[in-house]
Parts: structure tokens; C-alpha cells; sequence
């Protein structure tokens, strides 16, 4: 999967670090953070740009407004399904 030149795709080890943790509150808030199954995070620039959670009975997912369409939801979509 092409991919920005500067964004990369994560699957951190559960549960998530402070950092990352606060990050994928911002960008989903309404997910049992602390319940997650599985997440894939979207970094670029060192800044987490976009987050798939994945739980017992749901999932979600987010990319920042400016790094909409351009691949990032699939691959996060396929990286927490890895």
C-alpha cells in the first residue's frame, strides 16, 4: 500500500503508552481505551494522525481532516486486522 512519503503505520504493544493513549483518546473518544483488543496508529511528523481501536464488540476509527483519502484508513484498517 502506497502511503504519504512521511506517514507510517504502527501497531503498538496494548495497552497503550500514556502518549499514545492520549492520542487515541483525541482522535476517539467514545472507545473503552482501556479494553482495547487491538490499535493501529498513523504517525507522521511524530505526531499520531490517525487511530483504528478495536475492542470486544465494536471498533473505530479516525484519520485527521488533512490526511483524509489518501490510503491511511485502509491501511490502518488492515494493519489492526494483521
Amino acid at each position: 500500500m502506497n502511503l504519504p512519503a512521511r506517514v507510517r503505520v504502527t501497531r503498538p504493544l496494548l495497552p497503550l503508552a500514556p502518549a499514545l493513549r492520549a492520542a487515541a483518546e483525541r482522535l476517539c473518544p467514545d472507545a473503552p481505551h482501556g479494553a482495547l483488543s487491538g490499535a493501529a496508529l498513523a504517525i507522521a511528523g511524530g505526531s499520531v494522525i490517525g487511530a483504528h481501536l478495536r475492542w470486544d464488540g465494536g471498533e473505530v476509527a479516525n484519520v485527521e481532516t488533512g490526511w483524509r483519502g489518501r490510503g491511511i484508513e485502509e491501511a490502518l484498517a488492515q494493519a489492526v486486522s494483521a
